[in-house]
């Protein structure tokens, strides 16, 4: 039987300061390991919740908090951007002693997958990109437009305070777990998760500049684009991207170019958003330990 889920803090030292890594672990660690990457504006206990016991029946399961999210805590003056979010990361898998490992990445997790993927590439051995984005074919255009003109006035301060009202709200918050899903699964969303990932990650002074720092930063994972492309065809990694196909933010276009670099690649779409998880964890599930099953994992 899969053990319970523990809420755990791993001390995790690097030449950017201290850190409290708060993550959850989850099955037996006998079995293959599965990394899980939250995305923004959440967390792992909050996202990855229906997720994990799904899992866990066969996997090992380990999902951290990104600094500046959750409950993983960070040193004062640490500068907010996704290169020192995955050295964290990298850090505590290095902690951990994890060896071979899957990874499942989604939104904010995918840059800092791609990065741990290029930092430890031969421990990497499966990738499940749920609207986890790595072309910029992916982008929804009329979603990311307010932070495509932060990048364009050099993070501007009328243009951080526009990100700020208008996608570092609450109702911003619920438009990502809402938009793109079928009327009928709306009732499914528990109004608790964007509210709580509100309150806990967005709401303060602090929060509302670290988080419009990372939008803008998000333009560095544009650039290394290329080499993660470069990496994916050299390695052929396995990789299943599983797609909300109504997600405003990583449009389809994202997922199939996976297909460019990733011949074998599968992609798969299910009637959701953004946040799919949130209606369909159980299709989401079968697909991840169908393809795991495929690769023997």
């Amino acid at each position: 039987m899969a053990l319970a889920p523990a809420y755990l803090t791993s001390q995790v030292n690097t030449t950017l300061g201290n850190f409290g890594v708060q993550y959850v672990e989850a099955g037996e660690p006998c079995n293959p390991t599965v990394l899980l990457l939250h995305g923004y504006p959440t967390s792992a206990t909050t996202q990855f919740r229906d997720l994990i016991p799904l899992l866990a029946v066969s996997y090992h399961i380990l999902a951290p908090d990104l600094p500046g999210f959750g409950f993983t805590t960070s040193p004062d003056g640490f500068k907010y951007t996704f290169d020192n979010l995955a050295a964290v990361i990298i850090e505590w898998v290095k902690t951990l002693q994890l060896k071979n490992f899957s990874i499942y990445v989604f939104d904010y997790g995918a840059p800092v997958g791609w990065r741990l993927s290029l930092a430890l590439p031969d421990q990497i051995s499966a990738i499940i990109s749920q609207n986890g984005n790595a072309y910029e074919e992916g982008f929804g255009q009329e979603f990311w437009q307010p932070v495509f003109n932060l990048w364009n006035s050099s993070n501007g301060v009328a243009e951080r305070k526009i990100v700020q009202e208008n996608v570092l709200t609450l109702e911003g918050t619920k438009y990502q777990y809402e938009a793109g899903v079928p009327e009928a699964d709306l009732k499914l969303i528990n109004p608790f998760t964007y509210t709580f990932d509100y309150l806990k990650n967005l709401a303060g002074p602090a929060e509302q500049e670290r988080q419009t720092d990372l939008f803008y930063d998000y333009r560095t994972n544009v650039a290394m684009y290329p080499k993660v492309h470069e990496w994916f065809r050299k390695t052929q990694v396995p990789l299943l991207a599983v797609w909300g196909k109504g997600d405003p933010a990583f449009i389809p276009p994202g997922a199939e170019a996976f297909k460019k670099d990733l011949p074998h690649a599968i992609v798969r779409f299910v009637d959701s958003g953004h946040f799919a998880l949130e209606t369909k964890v159980h299709e989401i599930a079968a697909a991840v330990k169908d393809f795991l099953g495929a690769q023997r994992l």
